[in-house]
């Protein structure tokens, strides 16, 4: 299965994260099924946000009730790797819900995807829109 993310979305995330750097950015993806939309950036709230990121669970309880309320849908979260490295850290796979949820990590000037589920993360192929 192959996602659709729009082109803005892509340059919104990589902008994010060179301004934040050497820090990680974070925030929430929304969109619907199978299609990334657009993000909603969140305040990295983690002591040490060098290295680690904790989303403002303000912009997360907002987010879900804009959704209830016929908004556009939490699909999932990103966040960046300063580090450069593109692939989900040891962290984040302990940290991960393993819900289905979309997680989009940008690293070295790029943006992958990947879904959270049981057995942890899988990769996930994205074709880009012009939307």
């Amino acid at each position: 299965m192959t996602l659709e993310v729009s082109s803005q979305l892509l340059e919104t995330l990589l902008a994010e994260a060179a301004a934040a750097h050497p820090r990680e950015c974070c925030g929430i993806l929304l969109g619907e099924g199978e299609r990334v939309e657009t993000s909603l950036p969140a305040k990295n709230i983690h002591p040490a946000p060098e290295n680690h990121f904790e989303i403002d669970p303000q912009v997360l309880i907002d987010a879900h009730r804009d959704a209830r309320a016929g908004g556009p849908q939490v699909v999932g979260y990103y966040h960046s790797h300063p580090n450069g490295l593109l692939e989900p850290s040891a962290t984040d796979e302990a940290t991960a819900a393993g819900d289905g949820t979309i997680w989009a990590i940008i690293a070295a000037g790029r943006v992958t995807l990947w879904r959270s589920g049981d057995a942890g993360f899988a990769a996930l192929p994205y074709a880009v829109s012009a939307r």
